[in-house]
């Protein structure tokens, strides 16, 4: 049977708290080293219609995977799922494929076009931290 940690929830809300405040505080610094303007706190703009098009087909592009995934994978042995179908692995190519896709539209229609660095720069930093959490069992927290 499994035992779970008591103190999980608070160890969660810590690991949350500061993967989130070390994303707000590198894309702040960013941004100001870059001299480019502030963007809302969790709001997404699109640079153009053509953006929102391209971004809302990534979306459901991405959700579709991830039934036909998981569907297909609940057909195998769980010792025999395929890894590049698991959620977690979508996720990341999702939010590469993402970023990677406003980076472009930053470079080639914004204002500034200096913001498309700044995506790329973040995009690295949060798989870099992502992937660090998974493989180090989220900062030997879990």
């Amino acid at each position: 049977m499994y035992v779970i940690d008591p103190m999980i929830w608070p160890k969660l809300l810590l690991l949350v708290t500061i993967v989130g405040a070390s994303m707000y505080f590198f894309e702040m610094g960013l941004r100001k080293w870059l001299k480019l303007e502030k963007k809302k706190f969790f709001s997404y703009n699109h640079i153009n219609e053509k953006h929102k098009k391209v971004d809302w087909t990534i979306r459901i592009g991405f959700l579709v995977a991830i039934l036909a995934g998981g569907i297909y994978n609940m057909t195998r042995d769980p010792m025999e799922w395929l890894w590049f179908l698991e959620p977690w692995f979508l996720l990341f190519v999702f939010i590469g494929v993402s970023e990677s896709a406003r980076a472009f539209m930053e470079w080639k229609y914004a204002e500034n076009r200096r913001a498309y660095m700044v995506t790329i720069i973040n995009l690295v930093f949060v798989l870099i931290l992502l992937f660090t959490a998974i493989k180090t069992d989220f900062f030997w927290m879990l």
